[in-house]
């Protein structure tokens, strides 16, 4: 989605936001602690380099499905369509950081996405079926941390920078709904355990002390 720093949005506890949201906060079945808020807020240099890694790593787990999964025809529609967007929001944060004099440098890796891997099932189409539901946690996660960030970012610390994380909203609803459609799809059986699996393990990794700050962080220590 292209950025326009320009345009005006409301915010806050407008329908906007729930319309955009839509189940995430159901599905995900806790919401972003109110700490790592705040300590985002303090960081914000860290919070954007980190961003930009995960719009890179989005686009190359994209790819990566692409080039696994030839066959795939739904998925290769999905993913190409989402690869070419997380590609053009790494390229606009990118820009947001130049604007601030942020260099993009190296960050090391937080626990969550390791820990997340940890549980996918080895044999197809299993695998297939866990990678796309660890992908449609990771969206929802990502839009429900924009939506906790945008009101207080717009009104106290950074308006650009909460504006461009609204326009992010939309396009990371759909990237969640994208890949629970193609877990379904694929699926042999029904997916209901496999995505409260993944939802339990997700939500603790949310709420657990953590000590190292990204994107998708637990409660900072």
């Amino acid at each position: 989605m292209t950025h326009q720093p320009n345009h005006r949005v409301s915010v806050g506890t407008t329908p906007d936001f729930q319309s955009v949201l839509g189940d995430i906060p159901d599905f995900l079945g806790n919401r972003t602690p109110e700490k790592w808020v705040s300590t985002a807020l303090d960081n914000l240099p860290t919070l954007l380099i980190d961003h930009a890694q995960c719009e890179k790593k989005a686009a190359s787990a994209a790819m990566s499905m692409m080039y696994k999964y030839v066959d795939r025809r739904e998925l290769l529609t999905k993913m190409s369509k989402l690869a070419r967007e997380e590609l053009v929001h790494f390229d606009q944060v990118l820009k947001l950081m130049d604007h601030r004099n942020i260099n993009y440098t190296h960050l090391t890796a937080g626990r969550y996405a390791g820990a997340l891997h940890e549980i996918i099932r080895k044999s197809e189409p299993h695998r297939l079926v866990d990678r796309l539901i660890l992908g449609a946690f990771v969206e929802a996660r990502s839009c429900e941390r924009f939506a906790a960030l945008v009101p207080v970012l717009i009104d106290e610390v950074d308006e650009e920078l909460g504006r461009f994380y609204f326009s992010l909203l939309k396009s990371e609803a759909r990237h969640y709904q994208d890949y629970l459609i193609l877990a379904r799809l694929y699926s042999e059986s029904d997916i209901a355990d496999r995505v409260q699996a993944f939802r339990e393990l997700e939500a603790s990794l949310i709420e657990m002390p953590d000590d190292t700050f990204r994107f998708h962080s637990g409660v900072p220590g």
